[in-house]
């Protein structure tokens, strides 16, 4: 029993006295670029003139198209405009019903693409 355990320090003290082999060196790294802030794309932020239907739903003045849809928004939820089983889906009243093409009720997806048609 004596042989085995002076055979492990042995095995111990040969591993700890071994020559650690030396990391691989990477290549150097180079500068990190600095990020400049982001900027709001300008197709979003140009001022848009409503026509005279969807300008009775929002008002006259140019706004940019992602302040068209809040204000429709705003408008759709004042007014309890979303269909209460499929919330998706938005009845149109006798204001929307211009903007939305003559149609009863509109996807909230479609809402973007006849909102389009009615701004410059």
């Amino acid at each position: 029993m004596a042989k085995k355990t002076a055979k492990k320090t042995a095995k111990k003290a040969a591993k700890k006295s071994a020559p650690k082999k030396a990391a691989k060196k990477s290549a150097p790294k180079k500068a990190a670029k600095k990020k400049s802030a982001r900027k709001p794309s300008a197709a979003f932020m140009k001022a848009l003139t409503p026509s005279a239907a969807l300008a009775e739903v929002i008002g006259t003045k140019a706004v940019p198209r992602t302040e068209v849809v809040k204000k429709l928004w705003v408008y759709i939820k004042a007014n309890k405009l979303q269909d209460k089983t499929n919330r998706r889906m938005i009845n149109a009243d006798a204001k929307l019903k211009p903007v939305f093409g003559g149609k009863g009720q509109v996807s909230m997806f479609d809402m973007a693409k006849h909102i389009s048609k009615h701004l410059k």
